[in-house]
């Protein structure tokens, strides 16, 4: 009886820890998992059990910095855009600018 009552008490404590992303937060991530694949039952069920899982996994605040990394567009080095934006801030800067092929 003791042993039950013991793990009774730190169940609150892991539920808290397991569950520390706001509500909405989760349905941020379900919503934009179901628009990208697809508006359906299957699909919610999938998305709810994946942002589950990464909150099983990865703790709130270390999920918003990810998110946040991930949300910066990335530009390959020596793109196009990347390369006129390069040649636009040197104009007029009294540099010699070459092109690379």
């Amino acid at each position: 009886m003791a042993l039950v009552a013991a793990a009774a008490a730190q169940l609150p404590a892991c539920a808290a820890e397991l569950n520390d992303y706001p509500t909405a937060a989760r349905a941020d991530y379900v919503f934009a998992c179901m628009k990208t694949n697809g508006e359906t039952r299957p699909a919610l069920e999938k998305c709810s059990c994946s942002i589950d899982m990464i909150a099983s996994i990865l703790p709130y605040d270390r999920y918003v910095a990810a998110e946040t990394f991930l949300s910066i567009p990335q530009v390959p080095a020596g793109s196009e855009p990347c390369s006129n934006r390069l040649h636009q801030s040197r104009r007029g800067s009294g540099r010699a600018i070459t092109a690379r092929p």
